[in-house]
């Protein structure tokens, strides 16, 4: 499945503008077919695919056990780090 560079520019763009933990109601209400999961930087061990403002974004995928993935052609979702700030 994989997420395009169009929604990736967009959900980039959405956490920069927000940079608070409303972003993730305002992400959810624009894709709702993504997993979108928050918590906090340190619950996450893996390297993020960006980092914008506060928050580290993971993307996630998996068929049967969700996982961060390094690979926007294989993410179905973001894990959405808050980092301590």
């Amino acid at each position: 499945m994989g997420i395009d560079e169009a929604v990736l520019s967009d959900i980039e763009a959405t956490v920069a503008a927000t940079q608070s933990p409303a972003v993730l109601a305002q992400l959810r209400q624009k894709y709702p077919r993504m997993a979108w999961l928050r918590c906090d930087a340190s619950d996450v061990a893996e390297t993020p695919w960006k980092t914008v403002g506060l928050f580290d974004l993971h993307l996630v995928g998996g068929d049967h056990c969700p996982q961060v993935v390094p690979d926007p052609t294989q993410a179905t979702g973001f894990i959405l780090a808050r980092r301590a700030g």
